[in-house]
């Protein structure tokens, strides 16, 4: 639906500020089929795909084979790390955006959040207050906060991500079925809070769902490694008024993702990312450098042949 709404606003456009290619652009409704058929023509010189991880390794070989380019804008298992001296009110809100917003189904929505050690009680605890006020419901309303969950299948997954956490030693606040009045069919769902001893195998998998898992970390330096342990590399943000932990994050030796973010959640325009959230660019002001062809020129004005290295290649 979205894609049908931006095409018609496209073709609003041509026709009101001038004239446009014929079939421009098209928009192709369809399953895998489809999707395959784009990725294996040869008329596609670059394919930019979004979606999982799996999918972007199968389209990135295909179109790899056929010595095509790709852009991938794949998963994402985003972290915040909350400082002992981040302004909390502030820091909670942008974590509650980040991690609740879209119903936890963007690829750049917060999913891990390290807080530190002397402040994670306080910190938690707020938290789970603010969760308790989100509202639930329909997105068409005003007022709603957080819609459904795209269908049954993402339900489960969150409900056994849920479940194995809880094996994993984690303490589950929320993550339960929640009824909306005329919206029986939908999965709604309360967003969850999961306290986690460590990284475990859950906390690194990415679930397309509104789970924050919470862990306590002593040392910055801990805190960055904890960022990076995960295998996406998408988006990342830090919650300090400590200039020198700001500059860490942001350095060569602080987050490895491709959005690096200060006193702001790391939801918002997805950029691009490392790692196994692929590459290139889709938004910013370097997105369109992706889809042209570069050529380097050389234009010899003289009546002389100069030669590279100052090669001597007279013929007597």
């Amino acid at each position: 639906m979205t894609a049908l709404a931006v095409d018609r606003i496209l073709q609003d456009a041509i026709k009101e500020f001038g004239d446009a290619p014929q079939g421009l652009t098209r928009v192709i409704n369809g399953g895998r089929e489809i999707g395959a058929q784009l990725v294996a023509d040869a008329r596609s010189n670059i394919v930019s795909a979004t979606g999982s991880t799996e999918m972007g390794r199968t389209v990135g070989v295909e179109v790899a084979r056929r010595f095509g380019r790709s852009i991938l804008e794949l998963g994402g298992n985003n972290a915040g790390i909350v400082s002992e001296t981040a302004d909390l009110e502030l820091a909670l809100r942008g974590i509650l955006f980040s991690a609740v917003g879209t119903a936890g189904q963007r690829c750049t929505t917060l999913r891990r959040l390290f807080v530190y050690q002397s402040i994670y009680d306080a910190a938690v605890a707020r938290l789970k207050t603010l969760y308790s006020k989100v509202r639930i419901g329909d997105p068409l309303e005003a007022g709603t906060l957080m819609g459904p969950l795209i269908d049954a299948a993402s339900f489960e997954r969150m409900q056994a991500a849920l479940a194995q956490a809880k094996q994993e030693g984690g303490t589950v606040t929320g993550g339960e079925r929640f009824a909306v009045e005329g919206k029986e069919n939908a999965y709604y769902v309360t967003p969850a809070i999961v306290e986690m001893p460590s990284q475990t195998a859950v906390v690194l998998k990415e679930t397309f769902a509104p789970i924050l898992y919470v862990l306590k970390y002593g040392a910055f330096d801990e805190a960055i490694d904890a960022n990076n342990a995960a295998v996406h590399g998408l988006s990342s943000c830090v919650f300090t008024t400590d200039l020198r932990e700001a500059e860490r994050f942001l350095s060569a030796s602080g987050s490895d993702c491709g959005i690096a973010n200060v006193n702001i959640g790391p939801s918002g325009a997805e950029i691009g990312g490392e790692k196994e959230t692929g590459g290139g660019r889709e938004s910013g002001s370097d997105a369109w450098k992706g889809y042209m062809r570069r050529a380097t020129n050389t234009v010899n004005y003289s009546s002389a042949l100069p030669l590279a290295q100052g090669i001597d290649f007279s013929i007597e």
